[in-house]
């Protein structure tokens, strides 16, 4: 099976593995007016309808029981505006792809996340976010989208054209319509330098702010049951290119942080109790190095070992009393957690549902392995989370209903009447929205 979700006879998974459904029925359309079509015949035979990505999301964001949209099809770049700096590009298209394709015109995202796998519509639709002290998530980088409403219309907005619906659409949760097509605005390509090191937990708790402030891009993970973190910093470089050796790349990469972390992680799932003593060896496992390439062959990373994961954005002044609650929560508790914790940051932004909506934001991710009993760990760190103001990422697991969101996001009333004008049979409802959204 490859990175994406997968489909065994009519049952859709998505990556995680934790989420399977049967639609009803399934399209695969090769153009915007065939998925509009779907879209009309789905509401003439009283069926909801949803679209779905690589299934990259561990919530049931993408889940129905109707009429499941795969928009494999629609992918691929429509038109660059070098002049604009802006590339307009098929929802259905795999970041992977359009950072291939931009890089081959000389052209970049600003930021991105740490995996590529997901569709850009995917990505944009649930709030994914690398991590930046001045550049924010993907969707921030957004300059206009298409949509296809409950009705089959089609709706092109940007700040300018319905930018009601511009303001929401940009982190829509598959709420509004189906994304059809999304204008980005890129930069000429630009090279980064990463520096990897090893530092102590208490060390980077204490020197967080200067860490953040003298960075672009920071970030680091925590090993539970240690005093551990390795962090990484990303800045832009004059160069020149040096790229991590491929041999050495192989071995930290591939081998140590996907074949060897897969193993391990089956060793802690049988004994748990072996964990603390693993997390000590893993967490100095990765010596420091610094390298020097293209922006998505730093900020992204292969990701082959399966997880599940919940991800919360806390005040970014928040996040160290945050973290320091978490480890204790860890220390006092029975839990053996072989993930580390990632650790990012983004600056406010303005779009209606974002996680960091209006306020500069820290992410803290929990993960655990496949397979292993994850409910103990995801609600002690929620509560920790949720005690701070926190907002979940919409594509994580999370227990939040309507009543808690309303309270953490100013204008949540702002996207249930966008909703309610655009959608108002629900034809994009499903299990997740009316929980998050309410109905």
């Amino acid at each position: 099976m490859g990175s994406t979700a997968s489909a065994r006879n009519g049952t859709w998974r998505n990556w995680g593995g934790n989420v399977s459904v049967r639609p009803a029925r399934e399209t695969t359309p090769a153009s915007v007016d065939e998925l509009a079509a779907a879209v009309r015949r789905a509401a003439e035979d009283g069926m909801p309808v949803k679209a779905v990505g690589t299934g990259h999301s561990f919530t049931s964001i993408a889940a129905t029981d109707g009429l499941l949209i795969r928009p494999h099809l629609l992918t691929g770049i429509r038109h660059i505006d070098r002049a604009a700096g802006t590339v307009a590009v098929e929802a259905g298209t795999p970041l992977r792809r359009l950072n291939l394709a931009l890089a081959r015109e000389g052209l970049s995202l600003t930021n991105m996340g740490d995996v590529m796998e997901q569709t850009v519509a995917g990505a944009t639709g649930t709030g994914t976010h690398g991590t930046g002290r001045d550049s924010a998530s993907v969707a921030a980088q957004i300059r206009g989208l298409e949509l296809v409403t409950a009705d089959g219309s089609v709706l092109t907005c940007s700040e300018r054209e319905n930018p009601d619906v511009f303001a929401a659409a940009r982190i829509g949760l598959g709420a509004l319509g189906v994304v059809t097509a999304i204008t980005l605005a890129v930069e000429p390509l630009f090279l980064l330098t990463a520096r990897e090191e090893p530092m102590s937990f208490d060390r980077v708790c204490a020197d967080f702010d200067q860490l953040h402030a003298e960075n672009e891009h920071f970030e680091f993970y925590w090993f539970p049951h240690t005093g551990n973190t390795t962090t990484k910093r990303n800045n832009r470089s004059a160069g020149p290119e040096r790229p991590v050796p491929r041999l050495k790349g192989w071995f930290e990469d591939e081998f140590l942080s996907n074949g060897v972390f897969e193993a391990v992680n089956r060793v802690g799932r049988a004994v748990p109790v072996s964990i603390p003593a693993i997390a000590r060896i893993s967490s100095r496992a990765l010596s420091a190095r610094t390298y020097t390439d293209i922006p998505y062959k730093v900020f992204t990373s292969p990701r082959r070992v399966r997880f599940v994961e919940m991800e919360y954005a806390v005040p970014r002044e928040a996040l160290v009393e945050t973290l320091r609650e978490l480890r204790a929560m860890v220390d006092r508790s029975p839990l053996r957690i072989s993930f580390p914790v990632e650790v990012r940051t983004a600056p406010a932004d303005d779009i209606t549902l974002s996680t960091a909506f209006g306020r500069d934001s820290a992410y803290i991710a929990v993960h655990m392995f496949k397979g292993t009993p994850y409910q103990g760990y995801f609600t002690a760190a929620e509560r920790i989370f949720t005690a701070h103001g926190g907002r979940p990422h919409w594509g994580k697991i999370h227990t939040r209903d309507a009543e808690y969101l309303s309270r953490v996001y100013p204008r949540f009333e702002e996207f249930t009447a966008l909703r309610d004008r655009l959608d108002p049979e629900r034809r994009f409802r499903n299990d997740y929205l009316r929980r998050v959204l309410g109905s």
